[in-house]
């Protein structure tokens, strides 16, 4: 081969070798565009099922609570245990129809847990809060919600749970008199009304049946006066008719806070034989006997 030969060759050589660079080039480019196009997909994708997971995982959680809410509205008719609360102002009478009604076999009595309000590590929390309501009227009532929702949380060992108030008129009757009173000041009506939400959003504190005992004021201001409690004996008659509001717009007239169970009013003001009466007339709806009657029958039937 001669010079010519050879050098046209190298050329060729040369451009050849070119080319192939430049393809290489155009296909490393091109691969390396697709493998960064492919990574933002597969990114836009992770960001999208992460955000579809959060998404999904909100809405879940909206739909759980909307769920728990309405199995605390609805009453089903296979409930196994069945919760009524008694309620009403101070000397209405609850423990006397709590008395009545202990002996029953279906029916677990709880009382209202007075007796820890009195000996908190040896002081007695409940006279403190009367005797300075602005200083002690937070602590008590703090309290008072811890121990009504373990009442309210409590196993049952009977179909029945009679309980002596509720969660709800410690908030509803007490909180809300102590703070339109001006003794419970607004941040931390805020903060105990916060716990209280929330408390009711993720507890069971279902209530099936209210037992209201409506008593006027001055008839339970002369039952406290003869009964000789003596943190009682503080209570002004203008205490007692603040609260008799109170019950009446949360239990009768229903303005600021509607109750989710079905609601039974008892004149209170009867004396003791006539209150007896009135309790044996409306023993069966206040044991809840015709739902407890058709669980066992339903029970029975799914056992056959």
């Amino acid at each position: 081969m001669d010079n010519q030969e050879m050098a046209l060759s190298r050329n060729i050589m040369l451009v050849l070798s070119g080319v192939k660079s430049t393809v290489f080039c155009r296909l490393s480019a091109q691969v390396s565009k697709r493998l960064i196009s492919n990574e933002a997909k597969l990114d836009v994708s992770s960001r999208m099922k992460t955000k579809q997971t959060f998404s999904m995982s909100k809405k879940l959680k909206i739909d759980n609570k909307m769920s728990d809410q309405a199995n605390y509205e609805k009453k089903p008719d296979n409930k196994k245990n069945f919760t009524v609360c008694v309620e009403g102002n101070i000397a209405s009478g609850k423990t006397t129809f709590l008395e009545y009604f202990k002996p029953d076999l279906t029916a677990e009595v709880i009382e209202e847990p007075v007796s820890k309000w009195r000996n908190v590590q040896g002081h007695n929390l409940l006279a403190k809060m009367y005797e300075d309501p602005n200083r002690w009227s937070l602590t008590l009532q703090t309290y008072v919600q811890l121990t009504m929702l373990q009442s309210h949380v409590k196993e049952q060992s009977k179909p029945v749970k009679l309980m002596e108030r509720s969660i709800f008129s410690a908030k509803y009757c007490f909180v809300e008199n102590l703070h339109q009173s001006g003794k419970m000041p607004d941040f931390e009506y805020v903060v105990l009304t916060e716990w209280f939400d929330w408390l009711i959003d993720y507890h069971q504190v279902n209530v099936d049946l209210i037992v209201y005992l409506q008593t006027s004021p001055e008839v339970v201001h002369e039952r406290i006066r003869q009964r000789c409690r003596d943190e009682e004996q503080l209570i002004p008659l203008e205490y007692l008719r603040n609260l008799h509001e109170l019950h009446e717009d949360w239990l009768v007239k229903q303005t600021k806070y509607k109750p989710k169970s079905e609601i039974l009013i008892l004149d209170g003001d009867n004396d003791l034989d006539k209150m007896l009466e009135i309790y044996k007339e409306n023993r069966k709806k206040i044991l809840c006997e015709n739902r407890v009657e058709q669980y066992v029958e339903q029970m029975q039937c799914k056992n056959s």
